[in-house]
């Protein structure tokens, strides 16, 4: 066999009898290879027989972006990808720690490596999550029975292939199953396939596959067959990041734009009242009382209420804005919440939100629209937790009602994304990121953390600098937009609710993208009706006197 041959051979991975037990060494292969190669050359074209092909080249990607180049600094984050020459290739994920073969028609996505890495084609795609569990509550029992949680709608979900297998001396978790089509969804991905990985008591690998079409379990085996994990080396890089396009909306909600969210806008405030509703009297004696006038009224909505007309007037004539809140909660008696994604992708409630959408339109001046928040949180029906883990359905939704507003020719309302500070559950499968619907569906990025205080077991104090650093500087390194503080708040059980509203008014103003911050004025009351979390500022002099004074200061 000629020199030449051999490099093919290495370079196409056919020669690998300890493949499956090999621990891969980039450094190692490439220098190894390189020096075959510089030898192939000097001996010179006598060892090339005739017609053979050319060496099968391996391609890079470094921090998300693709090269011809393996050159990279030890903390990048480096990727190769291997053509083995049978219609596969091989993909190497070193900050992740490890390889994996794909068809060969799939492209490869890193921009959101810290969270995932996608394979996908015309109809097929596969996610592919790396979750270490260390320093947290969850381990990987407990990981796979929460990530087939949405298997309890039993109505929904056919499940087609459920085992444990030992591959490599791994256990792996394979389940596969399907749902019914999704009738607007184009090209309705329905089909599923997950295996899980249990690496270790900390460390889990989880594929998973969707597909339009039903899955060819010879393909995908081979697959899942091919996981290696490997050393890892480097870290991995976020590249997506996302602007605010300039999108058509009327003058009004133009100028209110550029008024509260533009890049040289000051901080402003808003407030929830529970009692608004039934008109504004409570509200304005506690502005009356702060020496404050608030600029922004959350209120909260689900499938079925009417639009807040009347509020919206009493609101606008006063100088405030609403932040309407729509939550996709059928609230009917009987109404399953579980499949709530799904109703609404099948149009169940196109009429009423078409009716929503023009009653906004006819209101006639600008609000904020906050669709679906806390989508990372699987309290909410929302969330991926019901539907497959698959949050592309949340995007799908998103854009469907927004799609919707648009058809009703709504330009007065701007969009608000807004996830929880933290994911619960916190698996990548469930990481914020991955829900965002795209730039061009959404006008300003919300952000929620609350000091939920002491009073369940299990929560902790929390003050605001701890909620809300971390949360800021993420969320500006991917999102090219203004900010709002959608709702927050601090409980009085577990600290000293005063010398908390000191130090957040005094660290917020260093958090130049945040424009408006939003307080929970209202109470959570715990299963008794007890309350549990006292967010109110009305609650005692000493909480009213440092908001009242952080307000003061702050103008």
């Amino acid at each position: 066999m000629s020199l030449f041959i051999i490099v093919c051979l290495i370079k196409a991975g056919t020669i690998s009898p300890t493949r499956r037990k090999e621990h891969y060494n980039m450094k190692t292969k490439y220098r190894t290879t390189t020096i075959i190669l510089i030898i192939t050359i000097i001996v010179g074209a006598w060892s090339i027989p005739a017609g053979a092909s050319p060496p099968l080249k391996d391609s890079y990607i470094i921090n998300g972006v693709s090269s011809s180049s393996m050159a990279h600094k030890p903390g990048d984050d480096f990727k190769v990808i291997s053509s083995l020459g049978d219609g596969y290739k091989r993909l190497y994920d070193y900050p992740m720690g490890y390889s994996i073969d794909y068809p060969v028609p799939m492209q490869v996505d890193c921009s959101f490596s810290p969270v995932k890495t996608v394979l996908a084609s015309a109809d097929t795609s596969l996610d592919i999550y790396y979750d270490n569990f260390t320093g947290t509550v969850h381990n990987p029992a407990g990981y796979i029975k929460y990530s087939r949680g949405f298997l309890q709608n039993k109505a929904l979900y056919q499940v087609d292939l459920d085992r444990t297998l030992s591959i490599d001396g791994y256990s792996v978790d394979l389940l596969q199953w399907h749902r019914p089509k999704i009738l607007s969804l184009a090209n309705d991905r329905n089909y599923y396939l997950h295996a899980i990985f249990v690496k270790n008591q900390q460390e889990v690998l989880t594929l998973l596959l969707k597909s339009s079409q039903p899955i060819d379990m010879d393909t995908w085996m081979r697959v899942i067959n091919s996981v290696s994990f490997i050393p890892k080396e480097g870290n991995p890089a976020l590249k997506q990041s996302y602007s605010r396009p300039d999108r058509p909306v009327s003058q009004e909600t133009q100028a209110l734009f550029d008024q509260y969210f533009s890049e040289n806008a000051s901080l402003s405030w808003g407030i929830y009242e529970y009692s608004a509703i039934n008109g504004l009297y409570d509200l304005n004696r506690l502005e009356n009382q702060l020496g404050y006038r608030f600029h922004f009224l959350v209120w909260y909505q689900s499938l079925g209420s009417e639009f807040p007309r009347a509020l919206a007037n009493q609101a606008y004539e006063q100088g405030k804005y609403l932040e309407l809140t729509m939550a996709t909660w059928d609230l009917a008696p009987g109404a399953d919440n579980r499949s709530v994604t799904y109703d609404v992708l099948n149009g169940k409630y196109d009429a009423y939100l078409s009716d929503y959408a023009r009653k906004v339109k006819d209101f006639g001046h600008p609000l904020l629209f906050r669709l679906n928040n806390e989508m990372n949180g699987d309290w909410c029906a929302w969330s991926a937790y019901y539907a497959s883990t698959d949050t592309e359905l949340f995007c799908a939704m998103w854009r469907h009602i927004y799609d919707i507003f648009k058809q009703q020719g709504v330009d007065n309302a701007l969009w608000v994304w807004n996830p929880n500070d933290q994911s619960f559950p916190g698996f990548k499968w469930n990481s914020y990121l991955n829900y965002f619907p795209g730039s061009a569906y959404v006008d300003i990025i919300g952000l929620t953390g609350y000091n939920t205080g002491t009073y369940y077991p299990g929560e902790r104090w929390r003050d605001f600098r701890s909620i809300y650093a971390p949360l800021y500087h993420e969320y500006s390194l991917v999102f090219d937009y203004p900010f709002i503080i959608t709702e927050f708040g601090c409980n009085s059980v577990g600290g000293d609710k005063p010398a908390w509203l000191q130090d957040m008014f005094r660290q917020i103003g260093s958090y130049k993208k945040i424009k408006a911050a939003i307080w929970f004025n209202g109470i959570d009351v715990d299963a008794a009706g007890q309350p549990a979390r006292i967010y109110r500022l009305d609650e005692n002099k000493a909480v009213m006197e440092q908001f009242a004074q952080g307000l003061k200061n702050s103008k």
